[in-house]
């Protein structure tokens, strides 16, 4: 399996989540369930051939992270889905996942089988993969947290807030378990389990970020929209921790968690 075979399984997995969100929108549940997995099924057979193809997780490059990204998103929509009913969730998780299925069709960063020394630590799959699932439910929180501040406004319910508050405890917990296994990948990489390098800093922030939103939700159900915005805030973050930190000055050629594009 290479990049090359990727259009073949993009094209139907994104028509399949097109189907089950309009299904979605037709308060039809059992189609929405079997387009949208069936389109999960038809996705990760794609990375699990890329997987065996390149002897290894791809989860190396941007491109890889991307893929990653792109399936998660269906999946915590679909699980919003589930829980709550919420038709618009798998509308917006399908453009999204389509915005990162195109930029990979146009740039799929396309590297090498080898990895380096660092990254062949049993640590690594675990790691990006927990980290990614933990991007998708809280990118999931944010879309939630900008419908209620531009389209609900004053009229936002307890029940609604609680779906945001549910996100972010799911995707912050998965979060924590990634920073563990990155702690435990570092020490056995580089002996050490923390060393403050720009990646680790900024995934500090976005982890401290969002814990502040838990415990203003807990602690006061008032400056509700003040809370929303600081949830948009945390997503900002996240954003810098997974790809912005590429584009800055003190992570060029310092940073081990840049993604190398040799």
């Amino acid at each position: 399996m290479t990049w090359n075979s990727f259009l073949f399984f993009a094209l139907p997995a994104l028509a399949l989540w097109a189907g089950g969100a309009w299904t979605a929108w037709k308060k039809r549940p059992l189609p929405t369930y079997l387009l949208t997995l069936a389109g999960l099924l038809v996705y990760f057979a794609f990375i699990l051939g890329l997987w065996i193809s390149l002897e290894r997780p791809p989860l190396r490059t941007m491109g890889e992270t991307r893929l990653w990204y792109a399936f998660f998103l269906p999946t915590a929509g679909l699980i919003v889905y589930s829980r709550w009913r919420y038709p618009w969730i798998l509308a917006f998780s399908t453009l999204l996942a389509g915005v990162f299925t195109t930029i990979n069709l146009v740039n799929p960063d396309i590297h090498n089988k080898t990895l380096m020394p660092a990254l062949q630590s049993p640590w690594f799959a675990p790691h990006v993969i927990v980290y990614m699932f933990a991007y998708a439910m809280l990118g999931a929180a944010a879309l939630m947290a900008a419908y209620l501040l531009w389209f609900k406004k004053d009229a936002t319910t307890d029940h609604e807030l609680d779906i945001c508050d549910n996100l972010v405890h799911v995707g912050w917990a998965f979060m924590t378990v990634g920073i563990l296994f990155g702690a435990l990948w570092a020490k056995e990489a580089w002996g050490h389990y923390w060393a403050w390098d720009p990646k680790e800093t900024w995934a500090a922030a976005t982890w401290f970020a969002y814990l502040a939103y838990i415990h203003l939700r807990l602690r006061t159900d008032r400056h509700r929209r003040v809370a929303l915005w600081g949830l948009l805030l945390s997503f900002v973050l996240l954003q810098m921790c997974w790809w912005g930190i590429n584009y800055l000055p003190s992570a060029q050629g310092t940073s081990v968690h840049t993604y190398n594009m040799g």
